[in-house]
């Protein structure tokens, strides 16, 4: 039997567990940077796969190896992400969640259980392949500053670094048993935006006696989309959207200020910073000139996310190899943000999409609703690439 069909093999021999893996991870989501009876949980696979995993990596992430023959040849890392977010589900489901408020909506625990059954893929194959294979199972993608950031910073990716990264996520409006892949820039830096501007309120019947801070803050808004408009190359993808905004007055009464939420998504350096300054420029200025202020606050979030052209397009011909040209397709940018781009901007990286809807089970609901779902035939596909990949880029 030749190596691919072994990984099939030892992937259908191992679906039943991955399976069972994924329910029990989606049955207790934990939130970001609070995944410790997950990472306990992950611990307790690996050994029972025969790997050690190093624990308390950024307090609740895990490394963990498995080596070849000659294994200082060549290492590759593999990661997947552990927390939930602060979401009810509302699916009706043997595996929903039993965490009230919280629910593994955007599909870790799918990226996990991947990761554990390649996991064990890999050291039941140990003797086929020389190198070693880094796994990393990391806390916190969804909240700032990114889980990822935590694990670099406590050495994840140092003795021995990797040549290269892989990391998988669910794409639910892609079918199961189809993957996809994008070289170069693929995802955007996301910075979250918080604004306060203070007025004098009062009675509304009696407006020339106040500082409107809602009418200021209309005006700020409106304004701050030239940042996009005017200011943006049409050659690079900038988003600048708010989506909360605070003005705790009434039919008959101005408060006195007015608080707001929002998002700056681009894929360069140079320009997020050119725009962060013109942000601020543009608010504090108009706000004064209305004689109010404005506090424009900018947390800083992930990076963009570049994937290797020449590691990309390897692998993806690795999923032409494996699934078949009809089930690999090419990406489009995506505005979303992922902490992965820490990754990837240390070592050659790599990061792909795992098909998981099915329409015809009414499996469609995007990532981060209440009814998101997986068709879980997607496992099977996740961990048997995973493995391919991660053998074929070791021997190549």
């Amino acid at each position: 039997m030749d190596l691919k069909e072994k990984i099939k093999s030892l992937t259908q021999e191992n679906v039943s567990e991955i399976v069972n893996i994924r329910r029990h991870l989606h049955s207790h989501p934990e939130l970001s940077f609070q995944e410790y009876q997950t990472a306990q949980y992950v611990a307790d696979k690996l050994k029972s796969f025969g790997i050690v995993p190093t624990e308390g990596v950024a307090d609740t992430g895990l490394v963990a190896m498995i080596e070849g023959k000659n294994p200082q040849k060549k290492v590759i890392a593999l990661r997947a992400d552990m927390d939930a977010l602060p979401i009810q589900e509302e699916n009706d489901v043997p595996y929903k969640s039993t965490k009230p408020g919280v629910m593994h909506a955007c599909g870790h625990d799918v990226h996990t259980a991947s990761l554990l059954g390649t996991a064990r893929v890999l050291s039941q194959l140990k003797e086929d392949f020389e190198g070693s294979v880094k796994l990393i199972f990391q806390p916190g993608e969804e909240k700032i500053p990114g889980g990822a950031s935590l694990m670099i910073k406590a050495g994840a990716l140092e003795s021995p670094a990797p040549n290269h990264i892989f990391g998988q996520h669910v794409l639910p409006h892609l079918p199961a048993g189809k993957v996809g892949f994008r070289e170069g820039m693929y995802m955007a830096s996301a910075d979250e935006i918080y604004i306060t501007v203070t007025g004098k309120g009062g009675h509304a019947a009696m407006p020339e006696k106040n500082i409107d801070p809602i009418l200021i803050t209309s005006h700020i808004i409106v304004a701050l989309q030239q940042i996009v408009s005017r200011h943006a190359s049409p050659k690079m993808p900038t988003v600048l959207s708010f989506g909360r905004v605070i003005a705790d007055g009434a039919t008959n009464i101005i408060p006195n200020e007015v608080k707001v939420e929002g998002t700056f998504r681009t894929m360069d350096e140079e320009w997020r910073a050119k725009a962060h300054h013109r942000m601020r420029a543009i608010a504090e200025s108009l706000a004064e000139g209305m004689g109010g202020k404005c506090e424009l606050e900018i947390r800083k979030g992930y990076p963009f996310l570049k994937n290797s052209p020449e590691l990309t397009q390897r692998a993806k011909n690795y999923a032409i190899d494996l699934l078949g040209q009809e089930s690999v397709v090419d990406l489009d940018l995506w505005m979303a943000a992922e902490d992965f781009s820490y990754y990837s901007q240390i070592a050659d990286a790599c990061f792909y999409r795992l098909g998981t809807g099915n329409e015809a089970q009414g499996i469609s609901s995007s990532v981060h609703t209440p009814t998101f779902d997986i068709d879980e035939d997607a496992l099977q596909t996740g961990v048997s690439l995973m493995s391919w990949i991660t053998i074929q880029e070791l021997r190549y």
